[in-house]
């Protein structure tokens, strides 16, 4: 797989805006931005890594992109999930149950019940946490 390295790019200079075919990034007089003549969003330029990001609230993560010379290229973003996390505190929840039916043995048809319900509550939170978090 060929690799393509960033061009620089020039705040002076113009390019196809990366979310329309047919949009035209321009530069931002006495700004380091560019604005979309078409879909009029605002993209940061990233000097350093020669990179533009799009300025807007509506997405949950930071979308970039990078210049190759003819095309922007998409860079995936790093997703810190927090699912190894959320799976960890379920496996210990289970294990302390596990541990206590173990030990007491009142019943344990219901000690496996309440742990299956504590998972299935935990994954729902879970869920919406995900769903809803900014």
């Amino acid at each position: 797989m060929r690799s393509e390295k960033p061009i620089k790019l020039d705040s002076n200079h113009d390019y196809p805006c990366p979310c329309r075919r047919k949009g035209r990034l321009l530069p931002i007089t006495l700004t380091e931005a560019f604005g979309c003549d078409r879909c009029q969003q605002i993209f940061a330029i990233d000097e350093k890594r020669q990179e533009i990001e799009l300025l807007s609230s509506a997405y949950p993560y930071k979308r970039i992109w990078r210049w190759t010379g003819n095309r922007w290229r998409a860079l995936q973003q790093t997703n810190n999930s927090s699912f190894p996390l959320f799976l960890g505190l379920i496996l210990m929840i289970l294990m302390g149950w596990l541990f206590l039916a173990l030990h007491s043995l009142p019943s344990l048809s219901m000690i496996l019940g309440i742990m299956v319900g504590t998972t299935l509550v935990s994954f729902f939170v879970y869920t919406i946490w995900l769903a809803y978090r900014r």
